[in-house]
């Protein structure tokens, strides 16, 4: 029987100091992300700590993807805001929960196969807009609030939170060149640290965000009506949660695959990302998705097991209970020199060395992948605005593509062999190539180097056959696939049927 929780698969190679160690350093940069995405969303900043262990825990023990991190991210809260704001708490829960359930549903039935279809462009779009908003993120730490008016530090305050952000950058940058035993975030953190606490050092800490002391989080249901009109309430906001999250996840496990050269169940992440949000919705969580920073800090650190976000998961429950007093005092400066150390990596650098060997299309959607991403916030919307302009590229230059040999052979039949896709962009093009007046009276049409793909080159060769047969021409269909055999009414009588050259074409799953 296949193992399903591989963290008890003692046939495997763990190095157990760098899982932990890992699992560590993940919990310490996850932390006050968690909090700013519950603040941001005016919720109680125990809500992000429940997510981010509900979310890491769940995830690591049932996801596709082992090394992946998960937890409260924004990119699914801020889909949230607006229903928390005006409806309550209770009913962000309500979406929550929902948006789990699509998201189970569809890894139950095998759909996140579809993310395939995201071109390349469009990852380098979303990678890049990604850092520029973690990277902004840790920008705005260095504003401070005074009598209710957020402004940027001044003086002393911004020496000190420069200085400590420069220190943290400089160890993660310079420690991996002396010693790779030991995760170079972590030590950072470490030492930064130590600096602030036997210097006395007054800087921006933890607790300025808020207090991260708590219980347990306590097994509820959402306290709202279930009714028609609830649904019809939460559904939208449920949706596009679920898409959002489903997105940055299985994007999140390509990016993880390529790194460590393995393969990952987008499928069974889904499942796993559907299982934690329905959990969050029923223990007070804000609900969350795979974390790209955090996942890089993951691997970066040398974890590739689920035991690293196992150990991440727990350390945060922890420190809920009973180490909230000490992580309130980690220095701002060391979690935000890390993350925007993390911004840098996650940037995708070659898309400038090769930006003069793409083709221009290629370009200019993944600058507008990044620029919406960056200006709007919302990851979803850029990837799908990047994928609709890509298949439209695709089809206009897959139309010009199409062609057809012509030959009269030694019987006086008129040949046409087509060459590329017959599709609803070629279609014009394709009844455009044959001369029906002219043409003798025995006409055969070979798609063996062509593949009809849609209703439209279905119609199109509907078309063409009955201008043949209003001619009182004998035409000759050949190498056509099943699909398009059973969908040609007007010329089932004239297709040259042939078991071994007609093709069958199947779509490629996940295993």
């Amino acid at each position: 029987m296949q193992k399903i929780f591989n963290l008890f698969d003692f046939k495997q190679t763990i190095n157990y100091k760098n899982e932990i160690l890992a699992g560590l350093t993940v919990a310490m940069t996850m932390i006050p992300e968690s909090l700013s995405f519950a603040i941001l969303a005016g919720l109680s900043p125990l809500t992000g700590l429940y997510a981010a262990f509900l979310m890491g825990l769940v995830t690591s023990i049932l996801g596709g993807r082992p090394g992946m991190v998960s937890g409260g991210a924004g990119a699914t809260v801020v889909v949230l805001i607006a229903l928390a704001a005006t409806h309550g708490v209770e009913y962000l829960f309500g979406a929550v929960i929902l948006g789990g359930i699509l998201q189970l549903l569809v890894g139950v039935f095998k759909l996140a196969k579809f993310v395939r279809l995201i071109p390349q462009p469009v990852m380098y779009g979303f990678l890049n807009g990604l850092a520029v908003i973690i990277f902004m993120a840790q920008v705005a730490q260095f504003k401070i609030s005074e009598n209710g008016v957020d402004g940027w530090m001044q003086g002393s305050a911004l020496y000190a939170m420069a200085g400590l952000t420069a220190l943290t950058i400089a160890i993660v940058v310079l420690l991996p060149k002396i010693t790779k035993a030991v995760p170079a975030s972590l030590v950072a953190i470490l030492i930064v640290f130590g600096v602030v606490y036997f210097f006395d050092i007054e800087t921006k800490k933890v607790v300025d965000i808020a207090s991260v002391s708590g219980s347990l989080p306590k097994f509820r249901i959402p306290e709202i009506p279930f009714t028609l009109e609830t649904l019809q309430l939460i559904f939208p906001y449920a949706l596009i949660m679920a898409g959002v999250g489903l997105i940055e996840s299985l994007l999140t496990l390509n990016m993880v695959d390529e790194i460590t050269n393995t393969k990952g169940r987008s499928n069974r992440e889904a499942a796993a990302q559907g299982i934690a949000n329905i959990t969050n919705g029923f223990f007070g969580g804000m609900g969350g998705c795979a974390m790209v920073a955090q996942t890089l800090v993951n691997i970066g650190a040398g974890a590739r097991t689920r035991l690293s976000a196992i150990i991440g998961a727990l350390t945060i429950l922890a420190i809920i209970l009973v180490a909230g007093p000490v992580i309130e005092q980690i220095p701002m400066a060391a979690l935000v020199g890390v993350m925007m150390m993390v911004a840098i990596g996650t940037f995708e650098w070659v898309s400038f060395r090769i930006i003069n060997k793409m083709p221009r299309h290629d370009i200019f959607v993944g600058i507008l992948v990044a620029v919406i991403t960056v200006l709007l916030h919302n990851l979803a919307l850029a990837v799908l605005i990047g994928v609709v302009i890509s298949a439209l590229v695709f089809a206009w230059e897959s139309a010009k593509r199409i062609r057809a040999r012509k030959f009269i052979d030694d019987q006086g039949v008129k040949h046409y062999e087509i060459y590329g896709p017959l599709f609803f962009g070629s279609a014009a093009a394709f009844i455009e190539k044959f001369d029906v007046f002219d043409d003798p009276n025995e006409v055969i049409i070979d798609f063996k180097e062509s593949r009809v793909v849609d209703m439209s080159a279905i119609e199109a060769l509907n078309k063409i056959t009955e201008k043949y047969h209003r001619q009182g021409k004998k035409l000759h269909l050949r190498h056509l696939s099943q699909d398009c055999r059973q969908l040609l009414k007007n010329a089932e009588k004239v297709i040259d049927v042939n078991i071994i050259d007609d093709p069958t074409y199947r779509v490629m799953t996940n295993r």
